[in-house]
């Protein structure tokens, strides 16, 4: 046997104070009544006191707190087996990281915005499967599908503008790297959430939004940047320039992640902060029709609180009940008495 609350334990220690009380309180009148009359004259005086039932007022009060005190402990015996199901969808996350996202037209940075994006998003949707895929000239699984929402938050910390093998700008890589991770069979309970400024150099956007659609993956796109721009930080403390030296603005396009998200029957937002409204998107997402992603059996030990409750209860009834003093005869009538012969 185990306690739930082993520290309320303590509580019992107040059944005997509670019957020391009772019966210095009884004493008390007692030693108050025999101030007034000889004790041999108790059985004439005090006909109806009864020192047995005076004893069992005292116990019970004692065992009502006793049993009060043990029912707040939780006393705990006897295992049970329950079956726990984990119950949501697969989302996937896309990381646009190429060297645009280092673009500080939003604060400090693109890439930094979009990554609060997505330690917010996954804090706010708990239950689901999550995974993480960074994409520039190609896409790489940084994370598969996992229940364990804390690694994700820890491999943002390596996502760096430009910090992948091939280099670019493509976005249909990363959608086909996500693609992969969905579970086969039933195509549903699939969420891409992508984080872009929506720059794409390498085409077959047509192509990879097709296929996405035809796997049932709903698309909920935030376009990082603004329509004004920025220049783009290159590694060496300079901007990116054209071939003629001119400094290269790095702007949102909006345009192919709108059609992405509407395509697929998702959600668009552009992002300007670390704070955008992330509401519908969540919502969305929560509302959607959840599966089994993961169930175990769990030995858990019955709660017993009820024993030491129920003693607790019929001891204060017994108590309430108690009569310390017989019922004293009922005086007899001046009429009754002239009757008598």
């Amino acid at each position: 046997m185990i306690w739930g609350a082993p520290s309320l334990l303590w509580l019992a220690l107040l059944a005997p104070a509670a019957a020391l009380a009772a019966g210095w309180a009884w004493r008390r009148r007692l030693a108050a009544a025999a101030a007034w009359a000889a004790r041999g004259l108790w059985d004439r005086l005090f006909a109806a006191h009864r020192p047995r039932r005076v004893a069992l007022s005292v116990v019970t009060l004692a065992l009502a707190v006793l049993g009060t005190g043990l029912a707040l402990a939780r006393p705990r015996w006897g295992t049970s087996q329950e079956r726990v199901e984990r119950r949501g969808v697969d989302v996937v996350f896309l990381l646009d990281s190429s060297l645009s996202m280092a673009a500080v037209d939003v604060p400090p940075s693109r890439l930094y915005v979009a990554k609060s994006l997505v330690r917010r998003l996954v804090e706010q949707l708990p239950g689901n499967r999550v995974a993480l895929v960074q994409t520039e000239g190609t896409g790489m699984v940084l994370a598969p599908l996992t229940v364990d929402a804390a690694v994700i938050d820890l491999l943002l910390d390596t996502v760096e503008p430009g910090s992948l093998p091939v280099p670019g700008t493509e976005l249909a890589p990363g959608f086909e790297a996500a693609r992969r991770l969905y579970p086969p069979g039933e195509r549903k309970h699939r969420v891409l959430i992508v984080l872009s400024d929506g720059e794409d150099h390498g085409g077959g956007l047509e192509k990879a939004v097709e296929a996405l659609r035809g796997d049932g993956v709903v698309v909920h796109a935030f376009g990082v940047g603004t329509p004004e721009g920025a220049p783009v930080p290159t590694p060496g403390g300079d901007f990116k320039r054209e071939a003629d030296g001119t400094v290269v603005i790095s702007r949102l396009h909006e345009e192919p992640l709108e059609e992405l998200a509407h395509a697929t029957g998702g959600s668009y937002r552009r992002v300007t902060s670390a704070a955008a409204d992330l509401r519908e998107a969540v919502d969305r997402v929560q509302g959607m029709e959840k599966r089994a992603l993961a169930s175990q059996s769990l030995s858990t030990l019955e709660e017993r609180f009820q024993w030491p409750l129920g003693l607790a209860g019929a001891a204060l009834l017994l108590h309430l009940l108690v009569r310390p003093f017989r019922r004293p005869p009922a005086p007899r009538s001046l009429a009754a008495e002239d009757a008598t012969p």
